[in-house]
């Protein structure tokens, strides 16, 4: 799990949010999210290790597992730490993924079975095309991206763009 981008370290931050509500009561759900907020959002490494240390004294006397959660996965965590903000903005937004992952499954249900691969892979496709019929999804995609894009290729040394050239 150390070696980046593996998937369980991508989704890391994700899974260790829900595991921590999972040991937490209801109504703390909103003050532990805002507690860790600065943990997975600094700028630094050392800038969250910091903010983890408060997270700790705030939180270790009332939920002690979630503090033993996340300093156990802290090995995972660091990788994705070294990362601009705008990079683990992208790396951590399930929603579309799971949007789309959603209406294929509930196409797929509708439809119920397929006489071959062919018509399973042509329905999915028509699923995730439907998901914008116009077109425009592209352009408002493209804009929430820029930012991450221009991340990237400084973090990889250009290797985003070395196809344009």
């Amino acid at each position: 799990m150390t070696v980046w981008p593996d998937t369980v370290v991508q989704t890391c931050i994700v899974h260790l949010m829900r595991n921590s509500f999972r040991y937490s009561a209801r109504q703390d759900w909103d003050a532990i999210s805002r507690s860790l907020k600065p943990v997975y959002q600094t700028g630094t490494v050392a800038e969250a290790e910091e903010s983890f240390l408060e997270f700790q004294e705030e939180w270790v006397q009332k939920y002690p597992a979630i503090v033993r959660l996340w300093s156990n996965a802290w090995a995972e965590v660091r990788p994705f730490l070294q990362f601009d903000r705008e990079i683990r903005r992208i790396v951590c937004t399930t929603n579309a993924i799971e949007s789309i992952n959603a209406r294929i499954c509930k196409a797929v249900r509708a439809r119920g079975h397929f006489p071959n691969e062919q018509a399973a892979l042509k329905c999915v496709y028509l699923a995730v095309m439907a998901l914008d019929p116009t077109g425009k999804g592209r352009a408002r995609w493209t804009q929430r991206w820029k930012q991450a894009l221009n991340a990237f290729d400084v973090a990889f040394d250009g290797r985003l763009s070395a196809h344009r050239r």
